[in-house]
């Protein structure tokens, strides 16, 4: 049976999964995850994360290509892709990656997003150069007919039917997402669009893989119990042979001034919850006003951090006129990311009611700004995430691996407490006025259908 795999990154695992990174210096970097980073002769980057706690690995390979670098009407193809990455190679049959794995006690998967493909092993340590040599291998040699190419195919169609056409909220987010960005190719899903993975086929299948697919376009990051020794010699005898190749340049479209803002409102007789959200254009890390970052982040906290966070506590604890309310903000992207406020009224509440309660939590934070208070409170609750986040051997490899494939550095990774340490109640408030602009919204409404 095909699995179906996953074609959205794997979200924020902690306040520090919003992170970073592209250059490495030879050596061990204190800090975070105190990590030990080479490259090969190729140009794979590495990274290796000692963790000794358990006789436990994880590879996981990341390229630095997703569904934001796809040729134009080619929508999907970075995700068909990741699928057909599992078809085999002259040596490993078609579909016997992933049972290999699992014969030696592993769990492996992939994902996709719009700026990264990942692959990712979890094995015990003494498999660790089993899944190493597998995984070059197809870096290398994936070969593909139309005989495992189409009916693959299919399972993508089948796959967005299931997660997007039978979910009014994915729907939803989908058309709020391609109003919300006007030419930048983040507009598209992930998924890719019907019309256009219905043509997909081998060659384009091909085409992207040797385009993009080369160790000089990719991060190879171990974590768990081994050494940057042993990960090196393995590295360089499974990656090391495989050549460089020239790779495009990520120049994507230019995302225009934002002039008015848009609503996007689905209704559906599968909805029995109303909700809302909003969405400005905000800086990233990596694009625009980057300066902000860490202060949206920390404003971010303060909004919606939970079951103390002001939209929280003013809209369903004081007001009770919502059944959730809170804030994200994604500054992790290569280009510009996005801000967001949320909420679901409570049954018998409308809609509008919850939008006009949320807009003047809004304004009053534009007008008063924040506290010296809430801001010690959010930068306490981040720097702690930065702590917990050690415990778990998945969150360093997803952490460095994003910002290894987003323009960040690992110095960014491990300094990024530092950061957020110093974010002061003047830097919130210019954030918050430089972003949480009407103009530059995108409102979703999801409501029941009344004629259903």
């Amino acid at each position: 049976m095909t699995r179906i795999r996953s074609c959205v990154s794997i979200r924020h695992l902690a306040a520090l999964g919003i992170l970073f990174a592209s250059t490495f210096a030879p050596g061990a970097i204190a800090g975070v995850f105190n990590p030990t980073t080479f490259t090969l002769k190729n140009g794979l980057q590495v990274v290796v994360i000692s963790n000794h706690r358990a006789p436990i690995a994880i590879q996981m390979l990341w390229y630095k290509v997703g569904s934001a670098d796809e040729p134009a009407g080619k929508s999907g193809i970075a995700h068909f892709l990741e699928h057909l990455m599992f078809k085999g190679t002259p040596s490993v049959p078609p579909g016997e990656f992933s049972k290999i794995v699992a014969r030696n006690g592993g769990q492996d998967n992939a994902f996709t997003s719009h700026d990264y493909t990942a692959y990712f092993q979890r094995v015990a340590r003494d498999r660790l150069e089993l899944v190493m040599r597998l995984e070059a291998d197809r870096m290398a040699n994936l070969t593909l007919t139309d005989a495992e190419v189409l009916p693959e195919r299919d399972v993508v169609l089948e796959e967005r039917r299931s997660r997007t056409g039978n979910n009014p909220g994915a729907q939803l987010y989908e058309q709020s997402r391609a109003a919300f960005y006007l030419h930048h190719p983040y507009r598209n899903p992930v998924i890719g669009w019907k019309n256009e993975i219905e043509r997909l086929n081998t060659r384009d299948a091909l085409d992207f893989y040797r385009k993009y697919y080369a160790p000089n376009n990719a991060v190879l990051i171990i974590a768990g119990d081994v050494t940057a020794d042993e990960v090196r010699r393995l590295a360089e005898k499974y990656y090391g042979p495989i050549a460089a190749r020239a790779t495009p340049p990520r120049d994507r479209l230019v995302e225009p001034p934002h002039l008015a803002a848009r609503r996007v409102v689905l209704k559906s007789p599968q909805v029995g919850q109303p909700s809302w959200s909003r969405r400005y254009l905000a800086p990233s890390y990596n694009a625009g006003e980057k300066q902000h970052a860490p202060a949206l982040q920390v404003l971010s906290q303060i909004l919606g951090g939970g079951s103390t966070s002001r939209l929280y506590r003013a809209l369903v604890v004081d007001a009770k006129i919502a059944a959730s309310a809170g804030a994200w903000y994604s500054p992790d992207d290569l280009d510009l990311g996005s801000f967001g406020l949320s909420g679901s009224p409570r049954p018998g509440t409308d809609p509008a009611a919850l939008q006009k309660a949320m807009l003047e939590q809004v304004n009053g934070l534009l007008k008063e700004g924040v506290t010296e208070d809430e801001v010690a409170r959010a930068r306490k609750s981040l720097l702690a995430a930065a702590i917990y986040v050690r415990d778990g051997l998945r969150a360093g490899p997803n952490i460095i691996g994003r910002a290894l494939t987003t323009g960040r550095t690992v110095a960014d990774v491990e300094s990024w407490p530092e950061r957020i340490g110093k974010v002061t109640v003047e830097q919130v408030n210019a954030a918050a006025r430089a972003v949480l602009l009407e103009r530059n919204s995108v409102t979703s409404v999801l409501l029941p259908d009344p004629a259903s």
